[in-house]
């Protein structure tokens, strides 16, 4: 049976298995609230002792859970998505080598090990950015992977403070005299993975990949490492004073940056990438106002939500005959309506309606910052972003859902193929009923109580509604392509933040580079070097043989000489 499936099949099926196996397992951990940590020495040798170290706790089994049911309901949309892909083997080993690294970066507590998993994914994320080989996927892999190793070399740094301790385990960092300096390591790693401001330029150019790894990548797996190594080393980051306000400053900027690039911008996978970006400000918010189980909370939801609306996404693109761009897509509701249903709750999920399982997390996250002690100045930045979010999620709607058609008549639309329709409708399910049961069984979850007044209360709801109504009204289908207004260049490169990271700094290398060889290499190197030692060495030889000539002539002459005078001396 398994000869006659497709690589893609069989690796759903696994991971689907996987997950549902586990989902006992972790339900039983949450509720007993158990954690276990297994140890045991691989190398014993005088003074030096090689440990490996595992752990089992609720967060590590419901992270990994949640990446596999993604990964395989992922894994079954490829099945249908990449048939026609004559490489499809090697893509469905290399999506595995991804969930495989996720898996070692959730369950492993020590850092030189950790660093397998994270370095894994950054490897691994590069050679699915590059799957299409061209110029403009390997532009996008290669700002994908440099942007990455930054955080990468602060891993390392952090290894290497910890070396003074004499152990690397992730639960023992907290009581440190560097405790400062490591936070601010790990602070910088975790910000250069989740794509925070000045890292975000790598997160849409990311989606040269094909839509199922966007589909991964975005929700689950690469963009959340970074939440996940904060929510690990809390207890360790708060012992720097400095971490929570500094955190909510960035994820504030790069929170509102998201939301106003993404009513700007016409790329169909780069504004569900731009709305990536925004929740994954939320989470980092609720991190630097004191609630990691709430940042948790959020990313589970987040992630399911995401990859159907990605799923949904890469329908359409399908169906579009690979147009992505907003302009030139519509009329997708009477085409496809179980996708577009399926992609209505994404959105609306998105946006925090009631009852979706995005209500559940961002409402709770947006009502305890206004509860928490923080500025006047970053709440009315919160919700002027939340208020961007539902803008921007109803200009998609209209745009590719609702508005008339713009592009060709010629479509190929349909809803026959039973790997899609599997794989939106799992997590379409999941996307409605996965918030209220996080809320009830995860019971870290439910924060200290806090009590607010009814506006206050009602001032999220108030904001998503105002958001939609700005967008109703400012939203127009006048798509001619004018010159674009310096503004609008701005919010479209996300505060320029695109071309900042990557032709200028690649210009000044190149540029320093020809300098250098031109001024050094040929220039100085040359005359201090080899050309300009043979040319002092040949005119010295030369000087010196001519030196040596004269004085052979003059000795010779001087012999004659003397010869004559002796001679004439003894005859006269």
């Amino acid at each position: 049976m398994f000869k006659t499936l497709k690589a893609s099949s069989v690796s759903s099926m696994f991971l689907l298995s996987y997950s549902g196996v586990l989902f006992p397992v972790t339900c039983y951990f949450m509720m007993k609230d158990i954690s276990i940590l297994y140890e045991w020495t691989i190398l014993d040798m005088s003074t030096c002792c090689m440990s490996a170290m595992f752990i089992l706790d609720p967060l590590s089994l419901s992270f990994s859970n949640t990446v596999c049911l993604i990964s395989g309901a992922v894994m079954a949309f490829s099945s249908s998505y990449m048939a026609t892909d004559p490489f499809l083997k090697r893509f469905t080993w290399l999506v595995m080598l991804f969930v495989l690294s996720m898996n070692f970066l959730v369950f492993i507590p020590s850092l030189p090990a950790l660093l397998l998993g994270w370095d894994g994914l950054g490897i691994v994320s590069f050679a699915l950015v590059i799957y299409y080989q061209n110029m403009k996927s390997l532009g996008a892999g290669m700002l994908t992977v440099l942007a990455n190793r930054v955080g990468d070399v602060m891993i390392l740094l952090s290894i290497g403070m910890l070396v003074l301790t004499g152990y690397w385990s992730i639960m023992m960092t907290w009581d440190f005299y560097l405790s400062s300096w490591l936070a601010f390591c790990i602070m910088i790693a975790g910000m250069t993975k989740s794509a925070q401001i000045p890292f975000s330029a790598w997160l849409p150019a990311a989606m040269a990949a094909p839509t199922p790894v966007s589909a991964l990548v975005h929700s689950s797996t690469l963009v959340t490492a970074g939440i996940f190594l904060f929510i690990r080393f809390y207890p360790s980051l708060i012992q720097w004073d400095f971490f929570k306000p500094s955190l909510l400053l960035i994820s504030v900027l790069t929170l509102l940056m998201a939301g106003i690039g993404a009513n700007y911008e016409n790329d169909l996978k780069k504004v569900i990438a731009l709305s990536t970006l925004s929740q994954l400000g939320v989470m980092m918010m609720a991190l630097a106002i004191g609630a990691p189980f709430l940042a948790l909370f959020h990313l589970y939801t987040h992630a399911l939500f995401k990859a159907l609306l990605f799923l949904c996404a890469g329908a359409v693109i399908h169906s579009s005959l690979n147009n992505q761009d907003l302009r030139f897509s519509g009329l997708m509701g009477k085409h496809l309506p179980l996708t577009i249903t399926c992609m209505n709750i994404a959105n609306l999920s998105l946006c925090g309606a009631p009852f979706l399982s995005g209500f559940y997390s961002k409402d709770l996250i947006l009502e305890l910052s206004l509860a928490a002690p923080t500025s006047s100045f970053m709440v009315a930045l919160i919700f002027l972003a939340t208020g961007m979010t539902s803008a921007y999620s109803l200009r998609l709607s209209f745009s590719t859902l609702w508005g008339p058609n713009q592009g060709t008549p010629l479509h190929g639309k349909m809803e026959s193929d039973p790997y899609i329709n599997m794989s939106t409708m799992l997590l379409a399910t999941c996307a409605i009923f996965g918030g209220a049961f996080f809320q009830s069984v995860y019971t870290p979850f439910n924060p200290d109580p806090f009590f607010l007044p009814q506006s206050h209360k009602s001032l999220t709801m108030v904001v998503i509604l105002l958001g939609l109504a700005l967008a109703f009204h400012l939203w127009t289908m006048d798509f001619n392509f004018k010159k674009q207004s310096k503004t609008k260049i701005f919010f479209n490169t996300m505060w320029l933040l695109t071309p900042l990271s990557s032709q200028p700094l690649t210009k000044f290398s190149m540029l320093l580079g020809t300098k250098m060889m031109k001024s050094v290499d040929q220039g100085w190197l040359e005359i201090a070097g080899g050309q300009g030692t043979f040319k002092v060495i040949s005119e010295a030889s030369k000087k010196s043989q001519d030196l040596q000539t004269s004085l052979f002539t003059f000795l010779v002459l001087m012999f004659l000489i003397g010869s004559m005078s002796i001679f004439l001396f003894m005859f006269s």
